[in-house]
């Protein structure tokens, strides 16, 4: 019951977000419209059913930009089309709803059909479904109000471009609305159609950028401070998020993101204390969560440079060869990987004071930690084309006599190549990056105790998982870990 009873709070997060959106979207439409009136590019002969058509296809627009926005980089082929269907039918509506006259109904509605479609089309293109999180919170109006003028540039060259290419088209394709070209008559209807073509698409940036503000505030998962619940267990909410949602949701991110939050900053350190709890079972069951993702993202990676191998010097010859592309996507999925990795880094390190029975240590979670952030780091270096050579025993560079430098064979690796100049690199590069602070996070906390460990060849025995890890070898990951203990990781 109790289980029950927290899901249908979590739901009703997502769900008084939705109506908050649709409420304050039809604000922000009507306030378009009526500022639309005073045009003087041929308005509307009925403001009022005008102004009805127009928010009311809005409200067609405005749930399917909704339902296919996620955090999540997968693409949704069913909801990609049915948000290209409204924004066809929603911009066939506005647009003779913003320039009626009768004798060009028929030719509006098939032009804002081709416009809502060549939106539709540049929006699925661009990725612009992708919810992308802040890296800093700010008020929500503030948020939106530095957002409006960028998105009338945006209307504003949308706009012009999809007016000469549905006028283009209007002229090519076959219908029997067509009219002699170059006549007063033609002139007037491609500028008050680029008038209303403005205000349609400045709507729907003002919605699209709503809707970001809105989705991507924080969302805090805790009983209220001073509770009974806040006593007892003041993280049941946001492992209910984390643990009982799905895992490409708006949900799970949100409560990625809380978690964040709380690890890095000192504003709800009560809520941090309740991980360190004397059983450790909240502790592994916060590192669990934050660990799978990055397990995910190294296994992925890993599959296309054959790191099933077990003997060390196969993997070594494996790791020359391309990684396969068709794992690229996980890497558009950033911001969990980031949140994840700050999360377990910050909570390894405040481990160090604020973990008064010692369950970081005692439960093996400072060695998952560290193990995974390693291999992780290993398997995106690896699709970067830094390369891992194991040398031969008259060469040896510490345990396992593994090098780390970048192969120069003299051969050009096309797919790397490829790769490089685009923008799954930079990805790549931002991911590596947050895994290498994340790791010298660690290591700067417990500099005193690893140093003394490596001096002891007992290293690996506090931080590096005796099992097999998710990418490369037990011994790569000690050797990189001495690396970064001597502040040499690059």
């Amino acid at each position: 019951m109790m289980m029950s009873g927290s899901r249908g709070r979590l739901e009703l997060v997502v769900k008084n977000r939705l109506m908050s959106f649709l409420i304050w979207q039809s604000i922000s439409s009507a306030i378009v419209f009526l500022h639309f009136l005073c045009f003087p590019f041929s308005p509307p002969h009925y403001p009022f059913f005008s102004f009805i058509v127009f928010l009311s296809s809005n409200l067609l627009f405005s749930p399917t930009l909704s339902f296919l926005s996620s955090p999540n980089p997968r693409p949704r082929l069913p909801l990609s089309l049915l948000f290209a269907t409204a924004a066809a039918f929603s911009a066939a509506l506005c647009l003779p709803a913003t320039t009626l006259t009768s004798s060009t109904l028929p030719r509006s509605i098939l032009r804002g059909f081709l416009t809502g479609s060549l939106f539709a089309s540049h929006y699925l293109f661009q990725r612009r479904w992708l919810l992308h999180f802040p890296i800093i919170q700010r008020p929500p109006f503030f948020s939106f109000k530095m957002g409006v003028p960028s998105a009338a540039r945006k209307a504003f060259k949308l706009s012009f471009l999809a007016s000469v290419i549905s006028g283009v088209l209007l002229e090519l394709l076959p219908h029997p609305f067509k009219y002699p070209v170059a006549t007063p008559r033609f002139f007037v209807e491609q500028i008050s159609s680029l008038a209303a073509t403005f205000v349609i698409f400045f709507s729907w940036e003002l919605t699209h950028h709503l809707h970001w503000v809105l989705h991507t505030k924080r969302s805090i998962f805790a009983p209220p401070k001073g509770s009974a619940a806040a006593e007892t267990n003041p993280s049941e909410h946001l492992l209910s998020a984390l643990e009982e949602t799905n895992p490409t949701s708006l949900l799970r991110y949100l409560a990625h993101l809380d978690l964040c939050m709380v690890c890095e900053n000192n504003v709800d350190t009560w809520r941090r204390a309740g991980f360190f709890e004397e059983t450790g079972e909240t502790y592994k069951r916060v590192v669990a969560v934050c660990l799978k993702p990055l397990e995910h993202l190294a296994t992925k990676l890993g599959e296309g440079s054959g790191n099933s191998v077990d003997k060390a010097t196969q993997l070594s010859n494996q790791l020359l060869s391309p990684t396969d592309l068709k794992n690229v996507e996980e890497l558009y999925n950033f911001q969990l990987y980031a949140w994840c990795s700050r999360s377990v880094a910050s909570l390894t390190a405040c481990s160090r004071k604020e973990d008064k029975f010692g369950v970081a240590q005692l439960s093996g979670s400072n060695a998952a930690v560290v193990s995974t952030l390693l291999s992780c780091l290993l398997a995106v270096e690896n699709f970067m084309g830094k390369k891992t050579n194991l040398q031969p025993p008259n060469q040896l560079l510490g345990p396992a006599g593994i090098k780390w430098a970048t192969v120069n064979s003299g051969r050009v690796d096309v797919a790397a190549g490829k790769r490089r100049s685009g923008p799954v690199n930079s990805k790549a590069y931002a991911i590596a990056d947050v895994l290498k602070t994340s790791i010298y996070q660690i290591v700067s906390a417990f500099q005193d105790e690893m140093s003394a460990g490596a001096k002891a060849n007992l290293l690996e025995k506090d931080w590096i998982t005796t099992g097999k890890p998710v990418f490369g070898t037990r011994e790569m990951l000690i050797q990189k870990l001495r690396i970064f203990l001597d502040f040499r990781a690059t």
